[in-house]
């Protein structure tokens, strides 16, 4: 990030030295906001009806759901006069050696004018599992309106931002206005478990469907405060598996207990050795790859707005792991993180069970940050695991195994199509929008840009406490209809802004 000051004053030059620094024109974005207010409890309904759809795509028996959700989108759009495709992403193998079809990804394209810049815009329609019995007050697949809040699975992530860039194109069209820039999507149904083949995709189609494509927008993360925001940067992420077995079988714990070497004893150890209880990674180093804080960064994140009592109270907890606001979110975006999520082959069920497992898996994640490489991380992590297993001087066998190894990604804030959000976000919201990182990782970002070489930006549209991956999940009516605003004042600006250059 070194620099970095020196990008965020070259974009707010840019920014007010265009030859177009007043807000768009109301005769132009007046009449299509109109129309968005007109129809906003359409787009609620038609966003019920995705939400409808139990398009979860880490259960292989409802990929039928993501098939659909994908027809329903490219239906969408071919109303609107796209041409789409349905691209092959490859197959997966299952564990019985029977190999099954991926869900495509869609590829849309409207008829191109040579004079406007391509916007291409990704987004998914997967989501996460959702039953009532987690804890949700509603039913998940069932969109429910709350004072003003939208809940649902998919709400936010990422059907209801997915519709408003759609329900945006449909507004221009529906006003008898020209669409100001030529547009394409990318639409898929695997983005919860890792993005399957879609970089692959990428790397196909470079040469063609991304040839002629200025800029790329994605529009699924959520603001980190009550004011919108552009989003430059987000964590990468590795999964890790840390197998341990044992006997042949389960054993009884009255029989065997306190005569043999429990995998389980050897996985909470392993477990617990990652991090302590300040959250500090103890992996040797893992932290040596991440760039240096600058005082001149520091001060970047004293203009957002983050209200940490009131995050406190929203996620329910007593406190966090830092004292004050810059460094909360400083640990969330620019430093790395381990979470544990759980041990497979543990007795999990209601009521007791005096059983020894013969073999169990524990399972964490590493988020990485900008230097870091996730090959490097799983060496570290493996060797680390390794020296402190031979410790325990186990009987047991130990496996360790790591996956996805999403890169993090950082976006040039020097980018025009930084300059036409600023400007958007400005027009609908009335302020400045806030210059934040995320905290999650989402691949395609880092792909995309590797990949094409074109400018990639996050303009996200949900709220701080949508809750993405939670019970409760929601999309506010206000962040929905205003965020289709967003969407149809970004068209306008980016292709002014290309007139004015």
């Amino acid at each position: 990030m070194a620099g970095f000051p020196l990008a965020v004053v070259m974009l707010l030059h840019l920014s007010s030295s265009s030859s177009s620094t007043s807000l768009p024109s109301s005769t132009v974005l007046d009449p299509l906001f109109l129309y968005i207010d007109e129809h906003q409890n359409e787009f609620v309904q038609r966003l019920r009806e995705w939400v409808a759809i139990k398009s979860d795509s880490s259960d292989r028996t409802l990929w039928g759901e993501t098939h659909k959700i994908l027809n329903m989108t490219a239906n969408r759009i071919q109303e609107m006069g796209g041409q789409v495709e349905f691209a092959d992403i490859g197959t997966q193998k299952l564990s019985n050696g029977e190999s099954v079809a991926l869900p495509p990804v869609l590829l849309a394209q409207f008829q191109r004018d040579p004079n406007k810049p391509t916007l291409c815009i990704y987004g998914h329609v997967d989501v996460q599992p959702a039953k009532k019995e987690d804890g949700w007050s509603t039913d998940p697949y069932n969109l429910t309106e709350i004072n003003g809040n939208l809940y649902g699975r998919g709400a936010t992530d990422n059907k209801g931002p997915v519709l408003a860039w759609l329900h945006a194109l449909e507004t221009y069209k529906a006003s008898k206005q020209e669409v100001p820039v030529n547009l394409k999507f990318v639409i898929e149904g695997m983005e919860e478990v890792g993005s399957d083949g879609l970089d692959e995709l990428t790397r196909q189609r470079n040469e063609s469907f991304f040839s002629d494509v200025d800029y790329i927008v994605i529009s699924d993360n959520v603001w980190v405060s009550k004011r919108p925001a552009l989003t430059y940067g987000t964590r990468g992420s590795s999964y890790f598996f840390v197998e341990v077995d044992g006997p042949k079988l389960d054993l009884h714990s009255g029989v065997f207990g306190g005569s043999v070497h429990e995998p389980m004893t050897d996985v909470i150890t392993l477990l617990g050795s990652l991090l302590n209880h300040t959250g500090k990674i103890l992996v040797p180093g893992i932290y040596e790859s991440v760039a240096p804080l600058t005082e001149e960064e520091r001060k970047l994140y004293k203009d957002i707005h983050f209200d940490m009592e009131e995050m406190k109270n929203h996620i329910g907890v007593k406190s966090f792991l830092q004292d004050n606001k810059e460094e909360i979110l400083m640990s969330r975006w620019r430093y790395p993180s381990l979470s544990i999520h759980g041990i497979e082959g543990a007795f999990s069920d209601p009521g007791s069970k005096t059983v020894i497992p013969r073999r169990v898996i524990g399972k964490f994640s590493i988020r990485q940050v900008p230097n870091m490489d996730p090959a490097v991380v799983e060496r570290q992590v493996k060797e680390h695991l390794q020296e402190v297993f031979a410790k325990q001087k186990s009987p047991n066998s130990l496996k360790v195994m790591a996956t996805v190894g999403a890169k993090p990604w950082v976006a040039n804030l020097n980018d025009p199509q930084y300059i036409a959000g600023r400007k958007a976000v400005k027009a609908v919201f009335g302020v400045e929008p806030e210059l934040i990182r995320e905290g999650s990782t989402i691949p395609i970002a880092n792909n995309f840009q590797e990949v094409t070489g074109k400018s990639v930006m996050m303009l996200p549209i949900g709220g701080h406490d949508d809750g993405e991956h939670s019970q409760n999940e929601k999309i506010s009516r206000y962040n929905f209809i205003q965020g289709t605003k967003l969407f149809v004042a970004f068209f306008y600006e980016l292709s002014k802004l290309q007139k004015d250059q």
